[in-house]
């Protein structure tokens, strides 16, 4: 009378192993669309940002910007366009950074990801410039937004560090489970 015992322990290890699996299928596939989100996400961002003030505009600001900083430090050093074109150059580097990271192969998880941390970073520094000049304009709305901007590129940073190869391939069901473990509840 062993058999139902056998036949019950190898439809759990089955049942574990179809568990695991599917835990690694879902966390497979949330790891591709965080990281490929972040990805286009300040790609885009940073290409079209950088684009419009260094080659649709030649690094001319738009007529509202000069009015906006009139009468302030920005508007005599650098100069209102100098500082179109120093942002435009920012986002450009930003940018050339998370290129940088897609180039290296840091989008497959076992890769450490040291050049997509540093674009997230700089993508903080750029909303951090950005945000600089609102608050000099006295556009305390805009320095709001790109507060929280900021705040949320810090989040995308710490995601980035949650995910492999930071962590074991099962990622968000270890961490969506009690425990930690991603082992919770599962029987010895």
């Amino acid at each position: 009378m062993s058999t139902p015992a056998f036949t019950h322990r190898d439809t759990h290890q089955r049942t574990a192993a179809s568990t695991r699996l599917s835990a690694l299928t879902f966390d497979g596939a949330a790891y591709a669309l965080v990281l490929g989100g972040i990805y286009l996400l300040l790609g885009t961002l940073w290409f079209m940002s950088a684009k419009e003030k260094l080659i649709d505009d030649s690094g001319t600001a738009p007529a509202g910007l000069h009015r906006q900083f009139s009468g302030t430090f920005i508007s005599s050093f650098p100069g209102t366009n100098a500082a179109w074109v120093i942002l435009g150059v920012l986002e450009g580097a930003a940018f050339l950074v998370i290129l940088a990271s897609v180039l290296r192969g840091e989008f497959l998880p076992n890769r450490p990801k040291p050049v997509l941390l540093a674009g997230i970073a700089s993508s903080m520094a750029v909303f951090a410039v950005l945000a600089f000049g609102d608050t000099v304009a006295q556009n305390n709305d805009g320095t709001a937004s790109l507060f929280t901007y900021f705040a949320a590129t810090g989040v995308l940073l710490i995601v980035t560090l949650l995910m492999p190869p930071y962590r074991p391939a099962r990622w968000l069901s270890s961490l969506a489970s009690r425990g930690g473990d991603g082992d919770a509840g599962r029987a010895a």
